[in-house]
């Protein structure tokens, strides 16, 4: 039988890094992180990086790795991931891979078609056009070349409208049609699926909010400040298009108060949340949990004993 690894899944706000770090105090695993905005040196407080006593208390993989001014693909995240849980299960311990990039976790279970790298030139023209139009009247393009992408990304979702729009116009064929072309690449592990999922979506909500406003009392537009100082960037960077990320830059550069960056944050947060959820229930084969419940981490750990053992 292959070795045991555990997929920690959930929305924003769902508690996952609590869990994580609960669960490595009683199963001898190793937390891979599955975050695309925690790639990124030097953002620590809009990606609620975990800190330096959770990090002694429940070490983290896959933190760290490049710098704001740098990109990370799935298709890296899933050599990374495959070389770490392969050495972690030659240790003998289980890899727990924790996070809410769900592309990631995607990209892990079923492999990565042969996508088409990015092209500066096109994107260029893509966000002139968007600076014209909107995002929403090119993710109505993209609906036209490939619905089945368009119906699952939000209008205002420019990283990925560009993105499935440059694979489109580069290869001539929708990027669903090259997903599911993808070479299903067995994974050498018995893949146990956890998604902490709430029972009340207001609930998840308020704990956004109260999340992001811990993020600016904590010094979210200082961060975005110092890293406008520290390294050559600009806003179409993927790192600068990180939810927080984003609406604070806006705000530096005077588009909008305070206020307005703390609603357009957490809502934006909200939207983040729903395409989780949204991905999280299309999945089969997956232990679902209740986010909300006092026990939680009793219930994980009690699961897993069970299924592991």
């Amino acid at each position: 039988m292959n070795p045991p690894a555990i997929f920690l899944m959930g929305p924003t706000a769902s508690g996952k890094t609590g869990v994580a770090v609960e669960l490595v105090q009683h199963l001898p695993c190793e937390i891979i992180s599955v975050d695309s905005a925690l790639v990124y040196r030097d953002m620590d407080i809009g990606t609620a990086k975990p800190d330096a006593a959770t990090l002694a208390r429940a070490p983290h993989h896959l933190i760290d790795l490049i710098a704001p001014t740098e990109s990370y693909s799935a298709a890296q995240f899933r050599r990374d991931a495959l070389r770490l849980m392969a050495e972690i299960a030659a240790r003998g311990r289980i890899p727990l891979l924790v996070g809410g990039t769900m592309l990631y976790f995607k990209a892990l279970l079923h492999g990565l078609s042969d996508l088409p790298e990015a092209d500066p030139a096109l994107r260029a023209e893509l966000d002139e056009k968007a600076g014209r139009l909107g995002w929403p009247a090119l993710h109505d393009q993209l609906a036209q070349l490939d619905p089945v992408t368009a119906a699952r990304l939000h209008p205002t979702d420019s990283q990925r409208i560009q993105r499935a729009l440059e694979v489109c116009l580069l290869s001539g064929q929708p990027m669903s049609a090259l997903f599911g072309q993808a070479e299903k690449d067995a994974l050498p592990h018995r893949v146990i699926q956890i998604a902490l999922e709430p029972s009340d979506r207001a609930v998840l909500h308020r704990r956004i909010a109260e999340r992001f406003d811990i993020m600016l009392a904590a010094g979210l537009v200082d961060e975005v400040r110092r890293l406008r100082a520290s390294y050559r960037l600009d806003p179409a960077l993927p790192s600068m298009r990180c939810v927080g990320y984003r609406q604070a830059w806006q705000y530096l550069d005077g588009e909008f108060d305070l206020a307005t960056l703390r609603e357009k944050g957490i809502a934006a947060t909200r939207q983040l949340a729903k395409r989780q959820l949204t991905w999280l229930r299309s999945m089969p084969d997956v232990r679902r949990f209740d986010c909300l419940d006092a026990d939680l981490d009793r219930q994980v750990q009690a699961a897993l004993n069970e299924t592991i053992m």
